[in-house]
């Protein structure tokens, strides 16, 4: 007959897993969470300013007439929105989210800002 060897139960392990951790089970940081509170403050508001500029910069370039544009620029601002929100949550860090937010919405901002002052 053979013999089974038990190993250690999932509380047991994760009893022990916390001992060297030296935290509590449930337990979060407070740096945690303000790291989660800064991704999703940079996907709400990072996120709708990179598609609220975006959209006026397609509204702007677009070859059609003024209302037709705006409309398409802002059916297609739900593309550009849905991105900006994953990429807050895919970044190794907070400032990584922020910092690929207001990039591209800087860059958007003076193209759009120099086509202005050019016309």
């Amino acid at each position: 007959m053979e013999t089974l060897s038990v190993s250690a139960s999932a509380p047991e392990k994760r009893q022990k897993a916390v001992k060297r951790t030296g935290a509590r089970s449930g337990e979060v940081s407070v740096r945690w969470r303000l790291a989660v509170a800064s991704r999703v403050t940079a996907a709400l508001i990072g996120g709708y300013l990179l598609t609220a500029l975006s959209s006026v910069c397609l509204a702007q370039f677009l070859p059609l007439a003024r209302a037709e544009a705006v409309v398409l620029a802002m059916t297609l601002s739900f593309l550009v929105y849905l991105p900006a929100v994953l990429w807050c949550f895919v970044c190794r860090t907070a400032w990584r989210a922020w910092f690929g937010l207001l990039l591209p919405s800087a860059v958007l901002g003076a193209i759009y800002a120099s086509a202005r002052w050019l016309l």
